[in-house]
C-alpha cells in the first residue's frame, strides 16, 4: 500500500467565546487532511490549532501540512513509525503531526477492519466526561455549574488563573451553588505564579478539589516539586508535559500526581503511547485531554483512551462546551457526560461533505 495523495482543508468551526488564562478563542482553528492511498483506503485525522498553548495556528498548521504530505508520498502508510520519523526533521509543529499520526491510524485499523480501540489492543469501559467552566464572574461560573449539574453532569473542570483572590471566590460561589456530590477539577492554565499557587491551593483545598492542572507558566518547572510536596490539592501537569521525556522527567522528579495527555502537544497517538508507558511503569494516572476539536479528533482520543489502562480521567467535552456546528458524520456519542465510540473499522468519524464544500481546500 502507498500513500497517493493528501486532502487538506481549512476546517474551521464557529464556537461561543471560550476563555482561559492565556487568552480567548472564538472560533476552532482546525485542520482536517485526509490521506488517500492506493489501495482505495484513505485516513482521516484532524489537529486544533490553540496558539496560547502550543505556538501553532490555524495558518501554521496548513502551511506545515503541504510540506507533510509532499514527503509522505510514495510511502507506506502501515509502518507509522516510519512515516512519523519522516515527519520528525521537523523539531516543533506537533498539532499538525498529529493530524497525520491520526489518519494513518486511521488507514491501519481500516486495513485490520478493526475499530482503532481494538487495533490499539484496547477494550470498551464506562467513560464519563468532565464539563468545563472558562473565567468569567463567579456568579456568573456558580450558574453555570448549576445548569451542568441539572443536566446530570457529575464532574467539573474549572478554569482559572487571572487573579487568585478572585479565583477562590469563583470555587467558593460554585461549591456552594452544586453541593458536596459534584467533583470540581482545577485548571490554570500556567496563570499562577509560585507564591499564587501555593497560597490559593491552600485555600481552594477546603472545597474538596480533585486536582489542579498546570498552576504555573513552564518556565517555573523548577519549582514544580516543591509546590507539589506542598500543596493540598494534587497537581496535573499539562503544558509541563509534551512527550515522553517530558513524563520521565516531571515524574522522577515528583513534580506532579497526574498528567494530561493531548494530541495536540504529544504529536499524536504514537507518542501518546509512550508517555502513557512511562506513566504505567510508575503508577501514574493519566488523564486524556482535547483542544478545540471536533467529533472526529475527540472519537480518535477516546479510542487512545480505552487502549490505557492508566489513563482514568477523561475531559473530552469540547463539542458539548460551545462548538455552535457538528460537522461529523459517525463518531462518539454522548450520552448525557457518558462517551461511547463506533464499532466500524478505524477511527469510525468522517467530515461531513456539505460542511467540507464550504472549507478551503489543498490538493498535495
Amino acid at each position: 500500500m502507498k500513500i497517493i495523495h493528501t486532502e487538506i482543508y481549512r476546517f474551521s468551526i464557529p464556537m461561543i467565546p471560550f476563555v482561559i488564562a492565556t487568552g480567548t478563542m472564538d472560533f476552532a482553528q482546525n485542520v482536517l487532511i485526509k490521506i488517500h492511498t492506493d489501495s482505495g483506503i484513505y485516513g482521516v485525522g484532524e489537529c486544533s490549532a490553540f496558539p496560547m498553548i502550543v505556538g501553532e495556528s490555524q495558518e501554521t498548521c496548513l502551511a506545515m501540512a503541504k510540506v507533510f504530505a509532499k514527503i509522505l508520498i510514495g510511502k507506506d502508510p502501515l509502518d507509522i513509525p516510519e512515516r512519523m520519523n519522516d515527519l520528525m526533521g521537523y523539531a516543533h509543529n506537533g498539532t499538525i503531526k498529529s493530524a497525520f499520526d491520526m489518519a494513518l491510524f486511521d488507514i491501519s485499523a481500516k486495513h485490520a477492519k478493526q475499530p482503532l480501540y481494538q487495533f490499539l489492543g484496547g477494550q470498551k469501559r464506562i467513560v464519563e466526561t468532565d464539563m468545563t467552566i472558562g473565567i468569567d464572574h463567579p456568579e456568573t461560573m456558580a450558574s453555570a455549574a448549576v445548569k451542568y449539574q441539572q443536566q446530570g453532569c457529575n464532574i467539573l473542570k474549572v478554569k482559572l488563573g487571572k487573579n487568585i483572590k478572585e479565583d477562590i471566590e469563583r470555587i467558593k460561589q460554585i461549591r456552594e451553588a452544586v453541593g458536596e456530590n459534584l467533583k470540581i477539577r482545577l485548571d490554570a492554565n500556567q496563570g499562577w505564579n509560585f507564591d499564587d499557587a501555593l497560597f490559593g491551593l491552600g485555600k481552594l483545598a477546603e472545597y474538596d478539589i480533585e486536582f489542579c492542572e498546570q498552576p504555573m507558566r513552564t518556565w517555573y518547572d523548577d519549582y514544580l516539586p516543591e509546590l507539589n510536596l506542598n500543596s493540598p490539592v494534587k497537581i496535573m501537569a499539562d503544558e509541563s508535559c509534551y512527550n515522553h521525556h517530558d513524563a520521565r522527567k516531571l515524574i522522577n522528579s515528583k513534580s506532579c500526581e497526574y498528567l494530561n495527555i493531548k494530541f495536540a502537544k504529544s504529536g499524536g497517538i504514537l507518542e501518546a503511547q509512550k508517555i502513557h508507558e512511562v506513566a504505567l511503569q510508575t503508577g501514574t494516572k493519566c488523564m486524556i485531554g482535547s483542544m478545540l476539536e471536533s467529533r472526529i479528533a475527540t472519537t480518535a482520543n477516546l479510542h487512545f483512551a480505552l487502549s490505557c489502562p492508566n489513563v482514568i480521567f477523561f475531559d473530552l467535552d469540547t463539542c458539548l462546551l460551545g462548538h455552535l456546528i457538528d460537522p461529523v458524520i459517525g463518531g462518539l456519542t454522548y450520552n448525557g457526560y457518558l462517551l461511547e465510540v463506533p464499532d466500524s473499522p478505524g477511527i469510525g468519524a468522517d467530515a461531513d461533505p456539505e460542511f467540507l464544500k464550504t472549507c478551503e481546500r489543498f490538493l498535495v
